[in-house]
């Protein structure tokens, strides 16, 4: 069913080598591959719009879906809408992602929209991987967008990373939040030569000691750009964080705008933002310990996105 190609897609979005035991929606070239649900997690095709509808049962814990898409198709770009509904009382984890491989010189792309309804007591780890690769000169773009409501206690991890090979990519999180729910965002970014990564987010802390923290690391090579806008809206007695940090090599540009809008007096926001290159005590301490200038600079940068 899987061919060397789509093994090789699959294990650098999901670190899947086969198909998966649990839960899992496999999608290839824009068509459902394989799909297998469990007696806690359902998972429906969307006859309204192309995608799938996934329900995780009050109670469900130590399971986990798998929800990859993998495209090889010269010339597709692939659209999918995906909603999720995560019951009281779980703790589940969803992986998905995209992987693309361009052969040829036509463009590739994926747009995948994903909706998160996450009930009371909650507690779910998203992680969202994207990769490119191929050898031909087709552009490879990707645009995802993640909408979240958390209600009353969830909890919501989100782990989203980029780190190869799409031309571009233009990102939207939107998050609202319950009374005393929790929000992580962690987004890793690197991008090469003429990409570019556009990431855009708005939280809205709308519930009475609701939380949110934004973290994002991002490294920008060759002559490419990223622009990061964050925002975060807190409308109750609250607690929100923006803290982003960018890396910049070669002749790469990087735009970073924190914005925080406190809408009641007892919020308490805060943003921190950074700017520049390698440090060179760190380039020298390495070397000096026997690495060579590349190996000393690709350590310190998969420690800066770990």
């Amino acid at each position: 069913m899987l061919d060397a190609l789509d093994k090789n897609l699959l294990k650098a979005v999901a670190e899947l080598e086969e198909i998966p035991h649990g839960a899992y929606n496999i999608r290839k070239n824009g068509k459902l591959l394989t799909r297998s649900t469990t007696a806690n997690i359902d998972i429906e095709t969307n006859e309204e719009v192309d995608g799938i509808t996934v329900k995780i049962a009050p109670g469900t814990v130590n399971e986990s879906v798998h929800i990859p898409v993998i495209l090889s198709k010269a010339g597709l770009h692939d659209t999918v809408y995906n909603k999720f509904i995560v019951g009281e009382g779980s703790d589940v984890t969803i992986v998905a992602g995209c992987g693309i491989h361009c052969g040829g010189p036509e463009p590739e792309g994926h747009e995948g929209i994903h909706e998160f309804i996450v009930k009371s007591g909650a507690k779910i780890k998203y992680v969202e991987r994207h990769y490119a690769g191929g050898l031909g000169a087709g552009k490879r773009t990707l645009n995802p967008t993640t909408k979240v409501v958390l209600e009353s206690n969830a909890v919501m991890e989100m782990e989203l990373t980029q780190i190869g090979g799409v031309d571009e990519a233009v990102r939207l999180n939107e998050a609202v939040l319950g009374p005393g729910s929790s929000l992580l965002i962690v987004e890793r970014v690197m991008t090469d030569k003429n990409q570019s990564a556009v990431s855009r987010n708005e939280i809205i802390l709308e519930g009475i000691d609701s939380r949110s923290n934004m973290v994002s690391r991002s490294v920008i090579k060759g002559k490419s750009n990223q622009d990061f806008y964050a925002t975060i809206i807190a409308r109750a007695r609250c607690h929100g964080h923006i803290e982003c940090d960018a890396i910049i090599m070669g002749d790469g540009t990087n735009k970073t705008i924190p914005a925080l809008h406190a809408e009641h007096p007892d919020a308490e926001l805060s943003h921190e933002a950074s700017i520049g290159k390698i440090a060179g005590d760190q380039l020298m301490k390495l070397m000096s310990l026997g690495m060579s200038y590349d190996d000393a600079v690709n350590t310190i940068i998969q420690g800066f996105l770990r």
